[in-house]
């Protein structure tokens, strides 16, 4: 009986740290490869603002993509949440538009990607840039 017992808490406590690991991200075979979201209302997860030149977009398997717009998209900044119009498809990809309230962006690519650093990090390297390009020109 003991023994019965044992066993049965050995198996788990074995399934229960199997579900304590952290879950991992997925890196993708290839960066930069055109890439496109099947079922975009159920699989978005969350975006991040890249300025006003693009988009992360983040799916349900924590795979990340990138979205380049074709002009400026100033409102995606400060944008609280976003939409999208995919024209009729069943897939999100570089012929789908960010909707912003009243306002949208088209996008011109839409690629397989890394996740992006945190906003601090990205406006740190931004300053950093401009400040090494600032001191070029000086010279």
């Amino acid at each position: 009986m003991k023994s019965m017992i044992f066993a049965a808490f050995a198996a788990a406590s074995m399934a229960t740290s199997a579900f304590a690991e952290a879950p991992t991200t997925p890196n993708w075979p290839e960066l930069g490869v055109e890439a496109s979201i099947f079922l975009p209302d159920r699989y978005i997860r969350n975006f991040e603002a890249d300025d006003d030149k693009g988009i992360w977009i983040e799916d349900i398997q924590r795979r990340w993509y990138y979205g380049v717009f074709k002009g400026r998209c100033s409102r995606l900044q400060h944008a609280p949440g976003i939409g999208y119009d995919t024209r009729g498809s069943t897939r999100f990809d570089r012929s789908s538009i960010i909707l912003m309230g009243d306002d949208f962006c088209e996008l011109t690519s839409f690629v397989t990607a890394e996740k992006p650093l945190p906003r601090k990090e990205r406006k740190l390297l931004a300053r950093e840039a401009a400040a090494k390009a600032k001191a070029e020109a000086a010279n």
